[in-house]
């Protein structure tokens, strides 16, 4: 068994190969399909949930039913869900995702106002 990691497909080659698939093998088409793509994601969302809750055995009924593994494993299904969605939503999913990861690092990495300054009220 090696150590290395093996290479990760580029990623938007393979949201646009996901895409493609599901815009061929979807039922429902048009404006009503890109919706039902969009609520996909809080289908993924409830199963990180529900892997949490697994996890963590906090259903004393059930006891633990899931692993971190598969916690990880339910994150990076809303991630995909999540690009494949904005993919759908438009053909330039990869400039729009750019350029908002850019303004939430700025946001983020910005330094902190000082303590002195007053701040506004919300």
């Amino acid at each position: 068994m090696s150590d290395q990691t093996p290479p990760a497909p580029e990623l938007w080659a393979t949201i646009d190969t996901l895409g493609e698939w599901l815009d061929s093998h979807r039922p429902i088409e048009g404006r009503e399909g890109m919706l039902l793509r969009i609520l996909k994601l809080s289908e993924e969302v409830g199963e990180v949930a529900e892997a949490v809750i697994g996890a963590t055995g906090q259903n004393p009924r059930k006891g633990v039913t899931h692993t971190w593994d598969d916690v990880q494993s339910e994150l990076c299904d809303v991630a995909v869900t999540a690009l494949v969605a904005l993919r759908t939503l438009t053909p330039q999913a990869r400039e729009v995702f750019a350029r908002h990861l850019e303004r939430v690092t700025r946001r983020s990495t910005a330094r902190p106002a000082p303590a002195d300054v007053p701040r506004p009220s919300l």
